[in-house]
């Protein structure tokens, strides 16, 4: 089964997970994250599958983060407001995100993805 991987061709971070997925001989359908985001629908559904709080699948170190000034704004949001936010911009997504089914993980720790693919 090939997994989902939402990246960024320029994120170091994104090439690090591919190139570890690849070296695995691991199936990958890559979709651009900013050119393809994936639908609020699909934010929702990761985000519940991946037992993770929604705070993590937002790229604080990202410019969308801070020109939104998300630091101060996202206490008092929603989770449906944050959820459109994510769905309204790629960039603001934290990347690679991947969906292999049961397992979403979010960014990339070489531990994590050792311990949770297979």
């Amino acid at each position: 089964m090939a997994i989902t991987v939402f990246h960024y061709p320029a994120c170091d971070t994104c090439r690090r997970a591919l190139k570890w997925l690849d070296a695995r001989g691991v199936e990958v359908e890559r979709i651009h994250i900013v050119d393809a985001p994936p639908s609020r629908k699909a934010l929702e559904d990761l985000w519940r599958r991946s037992e993770l709080p929604l705070k993590r699948f937002f790229n604080t170190a990202g410019q969308s983060y801070r020109k939104g000034d998300f630091k101060s704004r996202l206490p008092s949001m929603s989770e449906s407001e944050q959820l459109d936010a994510l769905a309204a911009d790629g960039k603001l997504i934290k990347r690679p995100l991947v969906d292999a089914g049961d397992t979403v993980l979010v960014g990339f720790k070489e531990a994590d993805y050792e311990a949770r693919l297979p």
